[in-house]
């Protein structure tokens, strides 16, 4: 009899152990010889040596599944120690499974090309209007390197300026007042990674989402970096930003230009950087529209009247302002 320790740490051991601890339960049922105890991403085996060298290795298929797929069924678990092997999800363009193997791929014409730039160029323009899916394809993407090893942490930014409030009223310490700057790129990562294993990710710092202002003075190595919201980014910090790019990284930079943030007298960093590096061999850039928008369907309607509105003459925006006027 012997001991082996089994350790799965690739994976969220709430996913693998299932609801209940389900799928260990199976596992103990076919495996009636052995004797099985799991703890965390620690699972130890007693049994004679070939048969827990048997489970170690269909364990670490079943992880492998795991991560590829983010979930873990009886039915995937019986085919993996039955021998046949589990069953590849066949599904076009699938960038990574999300939280409960949900397929996350490029929906439109856009997206998709925007996963074709991402592959091609070390820098990626990607620019639209709101619901586009720019932000969320992005940190698909990144996550799709993390789970693959081809970089060892992402890094998520976005300028914290304000719409229309200002820091200092909101309550809390400085990471509360931050906080709802960067609360979609927490949502979008949330869609793709389980709880415990993002968790375990944001504590070693494999996953780092901090404000614009916080990037100086770094380089940034084997990582994908997304700057989010980069209308908002003055001249000096987007400069300041794309320097910060190291060896075996790529970096997205998303951004809508009809919603800039900044004072009137502040020029966008983001324009001025596409002006600037137009002619940059190694940069793609994608443009998004309003046919691209995968939120509520209302979101469209209401990008193309504001679209309207900025198109009628001037005589209908100075009958608008009368009546404001009017109402005072």
């Amino acid at each position: 009899m012997i001991e082996r320790i089994v350790i799965i740490d690739n994976v969220d051991p709430v996913t693998f152990y299932g609801v209940n601890n389900c799928n260990m339960l199976l596992l103990r049922n076919l495996y009636p010889k052995l004797r099985i105890a799991a703890r965390g991403s620690i699972i130890k085996v007693i049994g004679d040596e070939e048969e827990t060298s048997e489970f170690e290795a269909k364990v670490k298929e079943l992880e492998q599944y795991c991560v590829k797929y983010n979930k873990l069924t009886e039915e995937v678990i019986l085919d993996v120690v039955k021998g046949s092997g589990a069953k590849e999800m066949k599904k076009d363009d699938v960038i990574i499974y999300g939280v409960n193997g949900k397929p996350i791929s490029g929906r439109t014409q856009n997206q998709q090309l925007l996963v074709e730039t991402f592959q091609n160029n070390d820098l990626t323009f990607a620019l639209g209007p709101a619901g586009t899916g720019k932000t969320y394809i992005a940190i698909a993407l990144a996550v799709r390197a993390l789970k693959n090893r081809e970089v060892r942490k992402i890094i998520l930014s976005r300028p914290a300026v304000e719409a229309g409030e200002k820091l200092g009223f909101l309550p809390g310490d400085m990471k509360d007042k931050i906080d709802p700057y960067l609360q979609p790129l927490y949502d979008a990562l949330e869609d793709m990674i389980p709880q415990v294993k993002l968790k375990e990710y944001m504590e070693t710092k494999v996953i780092q989402i901090a404000p614009l202002a916080f990037m100086r003075g770094r380089t940034l190595n084997d990582a994908v970096i997304v700057l989010d919201e980069a209308q908002n980014t003055t001249i000096h910090q987007i400069k300041m930003f794309l320097t910060r790019m190291g060896m075996n990284a790529k970096m997205i930079i998303t951004g809508d230009v009809t919603q800039i943030d900044l004072p009137r007298t502040t020029a966008s960093g983001l324009m001025h950087a596409l002006k600037v590096l137009r002619n940059v061999k190694g940069i793609g850039k994608v443009e998004f529209g309003k046919k691209d928008i995968v939120r509520h369907p209302l979101v469209q309607r209401i990008v193309e009247a504001y679209e309207k509105y900025h198109d009628e003459p001037d005589d209908f925006r100075d009958e608008i302002s009368a009546h404001k006027q009017d109402n005072k």
